[in-house]
């Protein structure tokens, strides 16, 4: 599958990169603004593939997207230090409509992969300005924040992070809800695993795990500027899923008529991601405080966006 990325700095990179080496399309198309750097990464991308695959990366205009499965949407002004998600909104909206209209263009068919912050929202500009079906516009939403949390929740526990099953459901951002109630290791549940292997799981360890995963990014960008291993292998990880048809559950961002009683607002649940895109979500059971820190984090995004249309 041909995909393109429309936007090169550390996040649209990094996605190459991971797309090139594990796989995920037959061809990489990378689009910039700066031509320039869209050649520069594409070629040091390709320099890499011998080493793993055959996927052809080449730079080009918005036209050489023509035929793509996928475009990934990077395009946009980074975070500042200190800076929340939410607060990129106005400076990445206007951005964001005008890439579409050209992506729409030269891409006709392709799914929209939104990875811009404040994602959540990016998404829904996205949906509304491409004019396509909300399952074909895919926020990367928390499928990083579900990485972290599945990271730090196996740290503690001294497993492999692969056998941590647990979900941040919500807004990629500082509303976003960790859901323990619902998280296993294996085929047990997180509180008896961690009691089985004598590493209890105590409100302390709790809180600093939730702090970790909620300020991870932070963290990244006050030490390095900008986060983007992380996000670039999530977004490697969607693409497969939509090019091999894998239908696997992953926590991603669409567009919802309806949630938590919160009306059109685009946030993340675990969705089953195949080629046609965003195929289904699975709701899951919460219990009642992670129910309420879903309806506030709905009603945050919600709040946020209403200045858009």
């Amino acid at each position: 599958m041909k995909v393109g990325i429309v936007g090169t700095g550390m996040v649209g990179s990094a996605a190459g990169y991971a797309i090139a080496l594990q796989g995920g399309a037959s061809e990489l198309v990378l689009v910039d603004h700066n031509a320039a750097l869209a050649v520069a990464q594409a070629e040091d991308i390709a320099h890499a593939v011998p080493f793993a695959g055959g996927c052809r990366v080449n730079a080009g205009s918005y036209a050489a997207l023509a035929g793509a499965g996928v475009v990934i949407l990077a395009a946009g002004v980074a975070q500042k230090p200190g800076e929340s998600r939410l607060s990129l909104l106005a400076r990445n909206a206007d951005i964001f409509t005008q890439v579409i209209e050209q992506v729409r263009r030269h891409a006709p068919e392709a799914i929209l992969l939104v990875a811009s912050n404040p994602v959540d929202i990016m998404t829904q500009v996205a949906q509304k300005a491409a004019g396509l079906p909300p399952h074909r516009v895919i926020g990367s939403g928390t499928i990083l924040d579900t990485a972290r949390l599945r990271w730090l929740i196996a740290q503690h526990l001294g497993v492999a992070s692969q056998s941590v099953h647990a979900y941040v459901l919500g807004e990629h951002g500082d509303s976003e809800v960790l859901c323990w109630s619902s998280a296993r290791v294996g085929s047990e549940a997180l509180s008896s695993a961690a009691a089985q292997l004598d590493v209890p799981l105590t409100d302390q360890v709790r809180e600093t795990i939730d702090t970790g995963v909620r300020r991870a990014a932070y963290k990244i960008i006050a030490g390095k500027g900008a986060t983007w291993f992380g996000i670039g292998a999530g977004l490697s990880r969607i693409v497969r899923a939509i090019s091999d048809d894998q239908r696997a559950v992953l926590t991603t961002s669409i567009q919802m008529g309806d949630v938590m009683g919160v009306e059109d607002v685009a946030l993340s649940l675990p969705r089953v991601i195949g080629a046609e895109g965003a195929v289904a979500t699975l709701m899951p059971e919460l219990d009642p405080s992670e129910t309420r820190a879903m309806e506030r984090s709905a009603q945050v995004l919600k709040e946020t966006a209403q200045g858009l249309w």
